[in-house]
């Protein structure tokens, strides 16, 4: 029976694929993904050969799944892989994978690079357990009520945000969170990695000062005061 594998991707450095995945995507028939520009880059960074590449990205990821289903009952191993890290989390993947069981195939995950577990491994939470929130909604009243929710649960979360909204999280967090620890991970694992730590209020005073914000970051606010995340 052909498989379904969930193939993780570097976040940044590219130094950081599996051998497993490597040699996963040197023998499947078909490759889907998120950003075909990337997957490209991959391939070639590890001489793997050219094979058939295929868009799965959100916009289209349903009509891409039952195609994709269509090439597994054709007896076609697929790997998927999103353009970075690991698909489903916050990425595209999870309808793909629940159409692909439902059709009942195997699915298997390749693990590797996320940005999730690489910031609680430098977090210093002893442990704890933690709310994935990933990226809040945009909008001002969802935003704020989702916020106070996650404040009052007393427990680590981590929220993802672009750089030009960095800025307005960091203030709401101010407001409604002012003793909170917050740490902030910004470019992991590429050559301008960064970690800032602190109230929300000093975070937010180091990033005042910069002319221009560049890369995703990773927030992760703290369950307790400035004594620390944990």
């Amino acid at each position: 029976m052909a498989v379904l594998y969930i193939v993780a991707t570097p976040i940044g450095n590219l130094e950081d694929m599996t051998y497993r995945a490597v040699r996963i995507l040197g023998e499947v028939d078909v490759i889907a993904s998120e950003d075909g520009s990337r997957t490209r880059k991959l391939l070639s960074r590890y001489s793997i050969p050219a094979r058939t590449l295929i868009s799965c990205q959100a916009n289209n990821e349903e009509a891409s799944s039952r195609g994709i289903v269509k090439l597994l009952h054709e007896g076609r191993n697929v790997a998927y892989l999103t353009a970075a890290g690991t698909p489903g989390i916050s990425d595209p993947g999870g309808r793909l994978v629940s159409a692909v069981r439902g059709a009942g195939f195997l699915v298997v995950p390749l693990p590797g690079p996320s940005t999730v577990t690489a910031m609680m491994s430098v977090a210093g939470a002893a442990g704890k357990g933690f709310i994935f929130e990933g990226f809040l909604s945009p909008k001002n009243a969802r935003q704020r009520s989702r916020l106070e929710e996650l404040i009052e649960s007393r427990m680590i979360f981590m929220l993802f945000e672009s750089p030009h909204r960095i800025r307005k999280l960091l203030e709401s967090l101010k407001i409604l969170a002012p003793d909170r620890e917050i740490l902030i991970g910004r470019e992991i694992t590429k050559k301008f990695e960064e970690f800032l730590s602190g109230s929300a209020a000093e975070v937010l005073s180091i990033l005042s000062t910069r002319i221009r914000l560049q890369g995703e970051f990773v927030v992760l606010v703290g369950s307790k005061g400035k004594t620390g995340l944990s």
